[in-house]
């Protein structure tokens, strides 16, 4: 088709407006004037409308939130929704996170498929639809996001302030298309410790980054009264670390002991594919944490119910139906003298509601005194496999990969549940690694190409 052709002479522009985005670290921050998610993110999205301005595009900046870039008459739009803003880089990267280095015809750097070369792509798309004449009777706007990764609030925001597409898909996911969605909740689970033990003090526990990501270092430091007991525990990791190959070690940093967990991180959404740091962490101190204090039950609640699962068996709520099962992730860590807060991502089957996932969770934290705050919850999100955009996206992949694949079902959240009418499409193609907040993030610039020719496609197919 002609519009192949014309991506093919923006290659290298596209290449380098990649580059350019992904340079720019746009982890949240602290709000600041126009840029309510901080200078990150903020920056990340003066770039995207410079390039989409650059590109001859009608573009906005909507307070700081939200931009577009748009073209085409009509009163229908299609959107293209984006996310300029990614997850914090982490450890275990052989490239800058943020230099947009190309190896091996890779782009390296955090975002590069999470979802900066995506939405780059699918800007180019419109770019190519643009230059090669052919007349649309929608508009069609890419829209540039800035929260996605903590909670996008910012959609909430546009939507009270502008115009929200008639239908349109998301480059946030998986090929060939995304028709179901897990539901996903994100809160945090607390405890107050009251009855406290002072032969051995844990003065914290703190790890991970984010609900939505398994943890790949958790460290805790703790005071022992006894000098015996202070001087055997160091040994005590060591077995533990030889029994179960955790990657745990002991030292002494202000008198105290710290013990170190490392581990793999992984998307939330997948958490049996890293290694939970906290949870490894937890198991050791459950075994060498003995008090009958606030703080025990606490470890020993988790350790027990939890452990190295990610399915939620023993904790009661493994809901599972055709679309897949529960996935359970321990995020995130806080733990002081005074209580103790771990951060959940947990992600339900389509066809069970809230209450099936809550009710049960919530009766087996209430007898240990142990409550829900700060609850994000997101419904799932569901298309028949016969409705039009699901068959029109279908035929676009496979017009242009040539592959007969199935449309799919995951427990990822991806922006096509913030907007109606929207579903996730690409840029991952089957058999290829999802790198999604993984060290070593990279896209290939083939695959940004032609993720490019399958967005313009698409785009020209809705919009027509």
């Amino acid at each position: 088709m002609i519009l192949d052709q014309y991506v093919d002479i923006l290659k290298d522009e596209l290449v380098k407006s990649t580059q350019e985005i992904i340079k720019i670290k746009s982890t949240e921050g602290e709000p600041k004037p126009g840029m309510p998610y901080g200078e990150g993110p903020g920056k990340a999205l003066e770039k995207a409308l410079m390039i989409a301005d650059s590109l001859g595009f009608k573009t906005k900046n909507v307070d700081g939130y939200v931009g577009y870039a748009e073209h085409g008459e009509g009163d229908d739009m299609v959107g293209v929704l984006g996310h300029l803003d990614v997850v914090p880089e982490g450890d275990g990267w052989d490239y800058p996170p943020y230099g947009a280095e190309i190896h091996d015809g890779k782009i390296y750097g955090r975002g590069a498929i999470d979802d900066k070369g995506p939405i780059m792509a699918s800007l180019y798309a419109l770019k190519a639809i643009k230059d090669s004449g052919l007349k649309l009777s929608k508009r069609v706007r890419i829209l540039f996001g800035t929260n996605e990764e903590t909670g996008s609030k910012e959609i909430e925001y546009y939507l009270k302030h502008d115009e929200a597409p008639t239908i349109g898909f998301t480059p946030d996911a998986n090929y060939p298309v995304i028709y179901a969605e897990k539901g996903i909740t994100m809160f945090e689970v607390v405890k107050d410790f009251l009855k406290k033990n002072d032969d051995i003090v844990i003065k914290y526990i703190k790890g991970g980054n984010r609900p939505n990501m398994v943890p790949d270092y958790c460290e805790c430091a703790i005071i022992v009264k006894d000098e015996k007991r202070r001087v055997s525990i160091p040994d005590e990791v060591k077995r533990f670390r030889d029994v179960t190959g955790f990657d745990l070690d002991c030292g002494i940093e202000n008198d105290m002991l710290v013990i170190k967990s490392r581990g793999v991180s992984a998307h939330g959404s997948l958490p049996h594919l890293g290694k939970n740091a906290i949870m490894q962490l937890i198991l050791f101190l459950n075994v060498i944490y003995q008090q009958k204090d606030d703080v025990k039950k606490f470890i020993d609640f988790f350790a027990k119910n939890v452990g190295l699962e990610t399915n939620g068996k023993t904790f009661g709520v493994n809901l599972k139906d055709d679309t897949g099962e529960i996935s359970f992730n321990v995020g995130t860590i806080n733990l002081n003298e005074e209580k103790g807060a771990i951060g959940l991502n947990i992600r339900y089957p389509v066809t069970f509601k809230y209450e099936d996932l809550m009710n049960p969770f919530n009766e087996k934290i209430g007898e240990y005194g142990i409550k829900v705050e700060n609850m994000m919850h997101q419904p799932p999100l569901y298309f028949p496999k016969d409705h039009f955009l699901i068959k029109t996206l279908m035929k676009v992949y496979e017009d242009v990969t040539g592959r007969k694949d199935e449309p799919l079902s995951i427990g990822g959240g991806t922006y096509a549940k913030e907007m109606k009418n929207m579903v996730a499409f690409g840029p991952i193609f089957p058999g290829k690694p999802d790198l999604d907040h993984q060290a070593n993030e990279y896209i290939e610039i083939d695959d940004l190409i032609l993720n490019a020719k399958i967005y313009a496609r698409a785009i020209y197919e809705l919009a027509k």
